[in-house]
């Protein structure tokens, strides 16, 4: 029995590290990107027009602020980004970035269980964070549509870039992963603890991320009173 309770206390907490170097991972990322983009627009406005740039360094600030939010929030288990706000983040980054961003409206997430949604918001954020970073794209396309499959009606988002080095990227993106938790491993593992799926590899004219996850929750006490 102690032996027992002593593997049970030490799966508990390796689960909780990974959730914490997930949480960490795709936060500080995808708010650093900003921060690092931003303050790159500031420095070329400061000699011609520093009203701009003033600008520019107000919402560093604020991004600053809310990224210590966001990681206070992580390491005590209760961040839960959602894909209305993480598409606004998206745009914001991308537009900072210039990058073109072809984003939907206001999503409707009807039926949608929090931890599908959890999972995808999830997905946008490092995928957004990927084209920015790394695909020296000029266009982003995101799409959210619902989708029947045969394992049930599933939430769909798609990230495609025009950028270059598809391939290159699909690799360097695996290396990144070596460590577990980090990137697009991570979204995996997410996409899979709510039912969900990951695809992620070269387009076409760059490279595309597939995330689904289903619309329902599981119907496993189906029967269970028999």
């Amino acid at each position: 029995m102690r032996q027992a309770r002593a593997t049970v206390a030490q799966l508990a907490a390796n689960e909780e590290r990974l959730r914490l170097a997930r949480d960490l991972h795709d936060l500080l990322g995808h708010s650093l990107s900003l921060i690092t983009l931003k303050s790159e627009l500031a420095g070329r406005m400061l000699p011609g027009d520093p009203e701009q740039a003033a600008r520019q360094v107000a919402d560093i600030e604020q991004v600053s602020r809310q990224a210590l939010v966001d990681v206070r929030e992580a390491v005590t288990g209760y961040r839960r980004p959602r894909l209305d706000g993480e598409l606004a983040a998206a745009r914001s980054v991308l537009t900072a970035a210039d990058i073109t961003a072809d984003l939907p409206a206001e999503p409707d997430l009807t039926g949608v269980p929090e931890p599908s949604e959890t999972a995808l918001a999830w997905a946008l954020r490092e995928a957004v964070t990927n084209v920015v970073r790394h695909s020296g794209a000029h266009r982003c396309t995101v799409a959210l549509v619902r989708r029947q499959t045969l394992g049930g009606l599933v939430l769909e988002l798609s990230v495609e870039d025009d950028g270059t080095g598809g391939a290159h990227r699909a690799a360097g993106m695996a290396d990144h992963d070596s460590a577990a938790g980090n990137g697009l491993t991570g979204l995996a593992e997410r996409l899979q603890k709510a039912g969900g799926t990951l695809e992620a590899g070269p387009a076409h004219h760059g490279f595309r991320l597939v995330a689904r996850a289903p619309t329902a929750p599981p119907c496993s006490d189906v029967g269970s009173g028999a």
